[in-house]
């Protein structure tokens, strides 16, 4: 299946609290989605067999890396990337807006499973 969409028109979904996924465009070996994430959101330690690649357009995160403990901060312009299987976090500290790329894609993210 290949989907395709644009940010006016997607269905958004809120999960967890605070973080709000809209999925934009998608087919069995990636997917991109824009996230709007209001400050003091989680999203709690987790990891998927997608590879995880972000860019912050406006905000500020502070994501946990592995299970060690590793933090870093992405701010506006920063971008991030995240392994298959590396576990992995985040914390809003400010209202943030960013793009995610996974590959393959999610598929509990494609808008049928929502």
């Amino acid at each position: 299946m290949i989907s395709n969409a644009d940010l006016t028109a997607a269905k958004t979904v809120e999960n967890p609290e605070g973080i709000f996924r809209t999925t934009l465009s998608f087919g069995e070996e990636s997917m991109l989605c824009h996230f709007r994430m209001t400050k003091g959101a989680r999203i709690p330690l987790h990891n998927h067999v997608a590879v995880q690649n972000g860019y912050v357009i406006s905000g500020k995160l502070k994501f946990h890396k592995g299970r060690e403990g590793d933090t870093f901060i992405a701010a506006t312009g920063s971008s991030y990337f995240f392994a298959s299987e590396e576990f992995h976090g985040c914390e809003v500290l400010e209202d943030t807006e960013a793009v995610e790329c996974f590959s393959p894609m999610r598929p509990e993210y494609a808008p049928a499973a929502d």
